[in-house]
């Protein structure tokens, strides 16, 4: 089991609808225990989830294994995959796992 902080909140089926809708900026990052790039990726992507840089940003992290219909909802079809929102809806997305450098370009892209 993966931990994690306040910064990147653990996110269940239920937390799309009560909370992602009302975000401006929600960034859920899709992932699996089983997903060695996803394992990878997830200290990087928590320590600039932690930053004052990216604050106003909502974070979560998706066990896609643990949450299958938000998952599904999402048509996530592999991970790691990172998705923006703006009030629930998709702007963008990203598939793989990536370096700090192409974190903070998606994170500040407008999209």
């Amino acid at each position: 089991i993966i931990k994690q902080n306040i910064m990147l909140k653990d996110m269940n089926d239920t937390d799309f609808q009560e909370k992602v809708v009302k975000e401006d900026l929600t960034i859920i990052n899709y992932s699996a225990s089983w997903c060695g790039p996803c394992k990878q990726q997830l200290p990087t992507l928590k320590s600039l989830a932690e930053s004052d840089e990216f604050k106003h940003i909502n974070f979560y992290y998706c066990d896609v294994d643990n949450n299958l219909n938000t998952s599904t909802s999402a048509n996530i079809r592999g991970v790691p995959t990172l998705v923006k929102y703006r009030k629930g809806k998709e702007i963008s997305r990203k598939v793989g796992a990536s370096g700090e450098a192409e974190l903070k370009a998606f994170f500040k892209s407008e999209d």
